[in-house]
């Protein structure tokens, strides 16, 4: 997508993926895209969604149709069009949706807040717990350790490239670099019984680095043993 001027924010980059979206399927995101407009434009799509509710909607778990501990659904009503839709696709969508809002604590490691509220299109508690959802949508939360992983620890924050053809080979070295690493990781939880999401990328990464001339200087058998090591180490 465009990289300036109007229409470059991420709720307008991401209707222009609408269309290309699979029916079936869920969407997760953050509390920019728990929009009326947003949630309705998925849903004629067949489209669910799980979004963070947005800071200015307000909530009450005390209306609605109650489904369990601060867990229910709502109907939210159409607002005013915005300036980027036409009279004729706000004309289309319905004045009402129904939309299941629901809260969680959060008590999982590295996790900046405590406690989240999210709004989902998937309403049927029989089908969709609360517990599930919360799990899925803190799964989530592994993109941002991936961007953190990929910007930080793979220096992907700055692009010291100069022209378009060689940015776009420096982003995908990187994210080479990133899923060898990653698939070396999954190795080494596998052979020691660990979650690989439970194994420190930064700590990997700086432990085949440390592994590295070692490994290219050892004969055959020696490093067989050596990659043995190394991923004992990896596994902590």
């Amino acid at each position: 997508g465009p990289y300036a001027g109007k229409e470059t924010g991420e709720t307008a980059l991401l209707r222009d993926l609408w269309d290309r979206l699979e029916p079936g399927g869920v969407m997760l995101g953050d509390r920019v895209f728990a929009s009326f407009f947003g949630i309705l434009g998925l849903s004629e799509r067949g489209i669910d969604g799980l979004f963070r509710m947005h800071q200015r909607r307000k909530y009450d778990f005390r209306r609605g149709r109650r489904l369990g501990i601060e867990d229910h659904v709502v109907v939210w009503t159409k607002p005013d069009r915005p300036d980027w839709m036409d009279e004729a696709t706000s004309e289309r969508y319905p004045a009402e949706r129904r939309v299941r809002e629901l809260r969680l604590k959060v008590v999982r490691p590295g996790f900046r807040v405590n406690e989240l509220v999210l709004v989902t299109t998937m309403v049927d508690a029989d089908l969709y717990s609360k517990e599930e959802l919360a799990d899925l949508f803190l799964e989530r939360w592994n993109i941002e350790l991936d961007f953190r992983s990929i910007k930080c620890a793979l220096k992907m924050d700055i692009l010291r490239c100069q022209s378009p053809e060689m940015v776009r080979k420096e982003i995908w070295m990187h994210l080479l670099a990133y899923d060898l690493i990653r698939g070396v990781m999954a190795q080494a939880a596998r052979a020691h019984g660990r979650a690989p999401r439970r194994v420190s990328f930064t700590g990997a990464w700086q432990t085949m680095k440390a592994f590295h001339d070692s490994l290219v200087e050892a004969s055959p058998a020696e490093r067989e043993r050596l990659v043995a090591v190394m991923l004992k180490a990896l596994a902590g």
